[in-house]
């Protein structure tokens, strides 16, 4: 099966014309796939995977897409390990948890300040 695909992109290759409608087919759709990954990241739906399967897509047909893939799953390789990384785990729990407590004492003393009656305060 392999093989009769790189066949038939061979045949299209030594076809200029179709070469390069193949190229502007396959950049169109990585492209839309894409912008739509970047929508997603702020609408509904599952942005960098989109973002990443545009990629993909672009890096079938163009050298640029394929070393920007290449870089993100390295990035996304090295994220991985260092959130599995249980020292570092535990110490952005901590820090996650003690920029909690200081938030909610900062929120109290807001409303402390500005005479808003607190619900347990009699």
């Amino acid at each position: 099966m392999r093989e009769t695909l790189n066949d038939w992109r061979e045949r299209i290759r030594g076809r200029p014309v179709l070469n390069n409608v193949w190229r502007l087919a396959v950049f169109s759709v990585g492209v839309t796939v894409l912008a739509a990954g970047v929508a997603m990241l702020v609408l509904p739906g599952p942005g960098w995977a989109a973002i990443f399967v545009g990629f993909a897509i672009l890096a079938t047909e163009f050298a640029w897409a394929q070393r920007a893939l290449t870089s993100a799953k390295q990035t996304a390789s090295k994220a991985k390990e260092k959130a599995l990384d249980p020292r570092a785990r535990r110490r952005n729990q901590l820090l996650a948890i003690c920029a909690g407590v200081v938030l909610a004492v900062a929120i109290v003393a807001y409303l402390q300040a500005f005479g808003l009656n607190l619900p347990w305060k009699v």
